[in-house]
């Protein structure tokens, strides 16, 4: 572990290089199953296949520690044998932990917030990611109104994974490519399972607090109104979707593009190699690669052929556009011109905006704004491709195509500046970036 090493041991030239070992995958984890339960007899209800599909996260010595605990229950029972129902017994002893006495459910725990008075019979709290308060606050309210007499309920509403679709579906695998510097990963509910026999897809967060919530119910209640996190309340978009097909091929798209950015944020110093090496596995994992996403190879393609930045765009008809970076022009802003012209049916060498209009804005961006680069960024195109319309008719046809643009996907052959990123973002395209920066002078002195 890196984290006990004396810092010496670290420095460079010694043990300076950093390996990450990831988790087994469901195959991996099958095999390990194998291993591990090989002197262990079995009973014809103990499936290592099914196993393995709910211990997604669990490392090597996590499931030998599974398979060791079912033996020891088993054993503890007088059988020769173990059953699944050691398993399932063994998963929450090693997932979760044993119960542990606390004086949380009592007035010098819950009871110390305040309670909140309320008018409404449904109340919704919501807040941003792990940690944020939501559960400590609805439980709090949960222990106060009980002391009152009040009858109140609660549960926790995910909007991903959704249950009834495959756990490895690409809508699933989507969710968790998004959560991927939270380590989230999409599991079987062993809790539903168990109580209905009917295989439901949740994640590792829910199903890890579901004891702890469940204690809390019984404590607060006398008794816990769910068998499942599951039975909380789950996304059922699963039932609204008409064609599965394109649904698969969109939670591609965004797979990749989740992808591409966790390696940008890498490089900006946002991301983990831990982050980007989770969504490279899931992606080998399953098939998937950039060459699925045709601009990548078209943006590539071109800043080879011409030595320069650029960036490609696919438009909704699947046609590809193309641009590079010149002395007036950053590459976005040249592709967006292109494509514009493209819909509005104008010539390719017909020029949307001469030197005439652009030279003055690009000396007025180093000359007076005293800006080190004079190439025109998009949003700085658009408002001079605006002003153009005014005397201007294929400018003016040319500015009518931009709602054409909403949901083209584009990709960047270098890191985009944030101005570019949030007027593509604002345009409705879907953007990707190399992770690399256009120039290497990243620091300017005043």
């Amino acid at each position: 572990r890196v984290d006990v090493l004396d810092p010496a041991i670290l420095r460079p030239g010694r043990f300076d290089r950093k390996i990450s070992v990831g988790r087994p995958d469901v195959k991996g984890r099958e095999d390990i199953l194998k291993v591990h339960s090989r002197n262990k007899p079995l009973g014809e209800d103990v499936d290592l296949k099914e196993i393995a599909r709910t211990t997604a996260g669990f490392s090597g010595a996590d499931l030998e520690n599974l398979m060791n605990e079912a033996a020891i229950r088993a054993a503890s029972l007088n059988r020769t044998f173990i059953t699944r129902e050691d398993v399932q017994q063994a998963f929450l002893k090693v997932g979760v932990g044993k119960e542990k006495k606390s004086k949380v459910i009592s007035d010098e725990g819950l009871g110390k917030n305040e309670y909140i008075e309320t008018t409404r019979s449904l109340i919704v709290i919501t807040a941003p990611g792990p940690g944020s308060g939501k559960m400590a606050t609805c439980i709090s309210q949960l222990y106060h109104e009980n002391k009152r007499g009040i009858k109140a309920g609660y549960a926790k509403f995910e909007t991903f994974p959704i249950w009834n679709l495959p756990l490895l579906h690409p809508v699933n695998l989507a969710y968790e490519a998004a959560t991927a510097d939270l380590n989230d990963v999409n599991m079987i509910d062993p809790y539903h399972l168990a109580a209905y026999g009917v295989s439901t897809v949740n994640y590792n967060r829910d199903i890890e607090i579901f004891p702890v919530l469940n204690k809390m119910f019984e404590k607060i209640y006398g008794s816990s109104p769910y068998k499942s996190p599951t039975d909380m309340g789950v996304n059922m978009a699963g039932n609204c979707i008409i064609d599965d097909e394109v649904c698969q091929e969109a939670s591609k798209q965004e797979i990749i593009r989740r992808y591409f950015k966790a390696l940008s944020d890498r490089v900006l110093g946002h991301a983990s190699d831990e982050t980007v090496n989770k969504i490279d596995n899931l992606m080998k994992n399953h098939g998937i690669s950039v060459s699925d996403r045709k601009c990548v190879q078209a943006c590539r393609d071109k800043a080879a052929k011409t030595g320069a930045a650029a960036a490609a765009i696919e438009l909704n008809d699947g046609t590809i556009i193309t641009g590079k970076s010149s002395t007036l022009l950053r590459p976005t802003s040249a592709m967006i011109l292109n494509a514009l012209k493209y819909f509005a049916g104008i010539n390719d060498k017909v020029t949307l905006l001469p030197k005439g209009i652009i030279e003055p804005v690009c000396e007025l961006k180093t000359r007076d704004l005293h800006a080190h680069n004079p190439r025109l960024h998009l949003d700085e195109i658009l408002l001079a491709l605006s002003i153009s319309a005014v005397t201007n008719p294929l400018a003016e046809l040319a500015m009518a195509q931009l709602p054409k643009l909403r949901g083209s996907e584009c990709h960047s052959s270098v890191i985009l500046s944030q101005m570019d990123n949030g007027t593509l973002r604002k345009l409705g395209i879907n953007l990707t970036c190399e992770p690399v920066y256009e120039t290497k002078k990243l620091y300017h002195s005043k």
